[in-house]
């Protein structure tokens, strides 16, 4: 109760842990099904764009917004996904292919496949922690004992794909939104708010720049298709406190999820271990677009080598729920002087928010000028 359990699908995440039911559907525009499923220790599948018709679904980012399968197990998530995947005219942005058995390979094991591991994600990308690293290390092992050939891989660094992901997805976040925005602004949480309104620090030829940047992420991938059957790497997790919550994390901290929204293709997040308090570790298995038959092969291998799948949150039936205490409020909620926003981005923050019609509250103002200096250091890179 007092530790996240990731955004967005995360009350999925936490139904199907606590065995409320077994499976359920999620949304990954980032990372939103792997990061619940990686802090919750369930087992999430982000499909290849396309896959999964999105018609019915509120929007995100045209993009990037994906639909995907939550279970307790692979087989479930497999089996879920048989059911949902196929061509739906409805969703401008399904895709016209044959949709397999997706437990036909389910059992062929993982001998001489051959995975690429993305070491540079945990070794030199993000701060990842230690307990984590050591269970990544262990499901490591636990591949090459089952008879897989695993290799050092290398994609880019994980901030190149969260800059791109966030220019491309948060510009389109506020084009889905902007007339309720700009009518109702109430009628939004308060983290969504912030998120539409970052967009105003992004223009039209920064837009255009980071679809073509990731056109160019999407042809880099294809010699590591070419090279390795699958690709793993670490997840997110363990899961943080709710009182340690940052709300710059967002500009701070790329996630390790966000590349394969980026590059498109299957990723699944599964249980690897426990930290020693008990929270899920997890690791990611990705795969070339339209393979999920053999990202489900590698994780069904793994799962069934190993115990994870035996041990389940203990509910205590007439709990009460603890009380939270939120994290890093917004700088226009603390008095310190230190949070005055500097000038230069208070003008830019006001200019921007003015030539798109914006009217922002003092705690909105205050995150996007603290925000700036993130946002257009991404701009830069892109």
């Amino acid at each position: 109760e007092e530790h996240i359990p990731a955004g967005s699908s995360s009350g999925s995440g936490a139904a199907i842990a606590s065995a409320f039911m077994p499976a359920a559907l999620g949304t990954d525009t980032g990372g939103s099904i792997r990061s619940p499923a990686s802090l919750c220790g369930i087992v999430g599948l982000k499909p290849t764009y396309g896959l999964v018709s999105r018609a019915g679904v509120i929007p995100n980012s045209y993009s990037l917004d994906n639909c995907g399968p939550m279970a307790w197990t692979v087989e479930d998530c497999a089996i879920l996904l048989q059911v949902i995947a196929g061509h739906d005219p409805e969703d401008p942005g399904s895709a016209r292919v044959e949709v397999p058995d997706y437990r036909a390979q389910l059992r062929a094991g993982v001998k001489g496949l051959r995975i690429g591991v993305l070491r540079h994600f945990w070794e030199d990308d993000a701060q990842a922690n230690a307990e984590a690293v050591a269970a990544m290390e262990a499901a490591l092992q636990v591949l090459a004992d089952l008879g897989a050939i695993l290799k050092t891989a290398r994609m880019r660094p994980v901030q190149d794909y969260y800059d791109t992901k966030i220019v491309i997805a948060e510009s389109e976040l506020l084009s889905v939104h902007l007339h309720e925005f700009m009518t109702r602004p109430q009628d939004f949480g308060e983290i969504f708010r912030d998120h539409v309104s970052s967009a105003l620090f992004f223009g039209a030829s920064d837009y255009v720049e980071a679809q073509r940047e990731r056109r160019r992420m999407l042809a880099e991938m294809e010699t590591l298709y070419r090279d390795f059957d699958a690709l793993v790497t670490i997840a997110p997790g363990p899961a943080g406190r709710f009182d340690a919550h940052d709300s710059m994390s967002f500009w701070k901290r790329p996630s390790l999820c966000t590349p394969f929204n980026v590059t498109a293709g299957p990723a699944l997040a599964q249980c690897i271990g426990f930290s020693a308090k008990g929270l899920p570790l997890a690791m990611q298995v990705a795969a070339r677009p339209f393979n999920e038959q053999t990202v489900f092969r590698v994780a069904h291998a793994y799962e069934q080598a190993t115990p994870w799948r035996a041990r389940r949150p203990v509910l205590h039936a007439g709990a009460k729920a603890k009380a939270v205490t939120q994290g890093t409020p917004h700088p226009a909620h603390t008095p310190d002087a230190a949070h005055t926003p500097d000038a230069e981005a208070a003008h830019l923050v006001r200019a921007l928010a003015q030539r798109a019609g914006l009217t922002l509250s003092e705690a909105q103002f205050a995150h996007l000028c603290e925000a700036a200096p993130h946002a257009l250091a991404m701009v830069a890179r892109v």
